[in-house]
């Protein structure tokens, strides 16, 4: 009888030790988050943007061309990042900071929070941005200057080399490329409110750790809802610049993590808040605002370096062809972390095992919500958005578009708003920017830069009637109380 007592025992041991090893063996995960980036990397087919780092990273891993964000809004986008949830639904629908003071329900149970509760270690440096602090939580907040990304990863790095049984979560947010105060005199010929905003780069002596990297402005890319202008092509070269030292971030983050022989068991996504800060971009719910880069670097084991995949480019790498947005963040890295709650209902969804599926079904349509950014900008818009078409519902259509204070005084908006309404900024006016009817309907097979709207269309009545439907199953789906409009607006 003892015997068999102390074999049971033994096996119970045997049992919790071999828990306690597949435990360990849960791979670490490093978010990546920057501030107001769009798709502008090499491995995105941008040939003048130096980003070695990332274009190493898509190559080591999987790019994902067909990523967005729910709201080109800095904290509402955030708080979806951060709980799986559209801001509609966790009440953070704008900015925290300061007079907007949004902030998430304090019964949102947060990605961090979460995998606490599972095991993990947590740590966090960088740009935050959400609230309440009891909601959006860490076990360890990390010290770094927000401009500076390889003091970030230098600042991560006890944390990343920490002797411990447990993995680790590391939620890395840069402040960059987000615009910063000032001007940089750069062309004699342009008065001083026209000269480039720096986006966080410094005139002269740089970032310590960082070299900087700068361009010549009749070398970069002028995206088609951007004017090509002299005065937006001196910004978009400060825009690269901080991509660049972005770029030299991760390159250093990467490194710490390979020195500490934690790279290959690490789970690591690269992707932005949402796009880039110029009117047309950041704020808004079209293309230039709503993608976002987006790479994987799996873990060991996790499927990089098998044969599956939608395809693979000729630099390396794979190619994913899901369609997925920042709402399926949290329930993706809990899925990695064997932590996916059965009992915690979560808008988005795991994209674990699709994005190393062959040709993977059910992932092609994405949905946007946003409703504020600061305070004063009240301007809700709902999206369903499929391969080939997408639907704005602009709720306030009879309110002129608002303006966040730092995109109004953008040097590449001003010089075309001084000119007039029926100036052209990209490919729509200054007035038809400013004033946008209800809905908008775009073919993006033919009409990738969305200047022709269709809603009008009786040829396409059909289609707006069904995707009018699709957009409201959405907004029942998830508890948008901006449903109601439906029926009395």
């Amino acid at each position: 009888m003892r015997i068999l007592v102390r074999c049971f025992f033994l096996l119970l041991t045997l049992a919790a030790a071999s828990m306690g090893s597949a435990a360990d063996a849960r791979p670490n995960i490093v978010l990546f988050v920057t501030d107001d980036q769009g798709a502008d990397a090499g491995c995105y087919g941008n040939p003048v943007i130096k980003t070695p780092h990332m274009d190493a990273l898509a190559a080591d891993g999987v790019r994902l061309p067909h990523a967005f964000c729910t709201t080109a809004s800095c904290s509402a986008s955030r708080s979806v990042i951060l709980t799986g949830l559209f801001n509609h639904a966790n009440a953070h629908y704008g900015h925290a900071h300061a007079y907007h003071h949004f902030s998430a329900y304090k019964t949102v149970k947060s990605l961090p929070v979460l995998l606490a509760e599972a095991g993990y270690r947590t740590g966090r440096i960088g740009k935050l941005h959400v609230e309440p602090a009891e909601v959006f939580k860490w076990e360890t907040n990390l010290q770094g200057p927000e401009r500076n990304p390889v003091a970030m990863a230098n600042g991560s790095r006890a944390f990343i080399e920490a002797a411990s049984d447990k993995p680790f979560f590391l939620y890395f947010c840069t402040a960059d490329p987000h615009r910063s105060g000032g001007h940089i005199e750069l062309d004699p010929n342009l008065p001083s409110d026209l000269q480039p905003n720096p986006f966080g780069n410094k005139p002269v002596g740089g970032y310590p750790g960082v070299t900087e990297v700068k361009y010549d402005p009749k070398d970069v890319l002028v995206p088609p809802f951007l004017p090509d202008t002299p005065v937006c092509r001196n910004e978009l070269a400060q825009y690269y610049q901080s991509v660049s030292r972005i770029d030299q971030g991760l390159g250093r983050l990467i490194e710490i993590l390979k020195v500490a022989g934690k790279y290959d068991n690490t789970l690591i996504i690269f992707t932005s808040d949402h796009g880039i800060a110029f009117p047309g971009g950041k704020t808004t719910v079209y293309e230039g605002g709503m993608k976002v880069p987006m790479l994987v670097k799996l873990p060991e084991g996790g499927g990089q370096k098998s044969e599956v995949g939608d395809r693979k480019p000729e630099a390396g790498g794979r190619v994913s062809e899901i369609m997925v947005s920042h709402v399926d963040l949290t329930p993706t890295l809990l899925d990695f972390a064997d932590a996916l709650p059965v009992d915690h209902k979560l808008h988005g969804r795991s994209w674990k095992e699709a994005i190393v599926a062959e040709n993977p079904r059910g992932w092609d349509a994405v949905n946007a919500s946003h409703t504020f950014h600061e305070i004063t900008m009240y301007y809700p818009m709902r999206v369903v958005r499929s391969r080939d078409y997408k639907l704005i519902w602009n709720i306030a259509a009879g309110l002129p578009y608002p303006f966040a204070s730092d995109l109004w005084a953008a040097p590449a908006w001003q010089d075309r708003y001084r000119q007039g309404p029926e100036t052209l900024y990209g490919k729509r006016t200054v007035k038809q920017y400013i004033h946008r009817p209800a809905f908008e309907l775009f073919d993006l097979r033919t009409d990738p830069d969305e200047t022709k709207n269709l809603a009008d269309d009786p040829n396409y009545a059909k289609l707006l009637s069904e995707m009018k439907a699709e957009l409201k199953a959405f907004q029942e789906r998830t508890a948008d109380p901006w449903v109601l409009k439906w029926d009395y607006e």
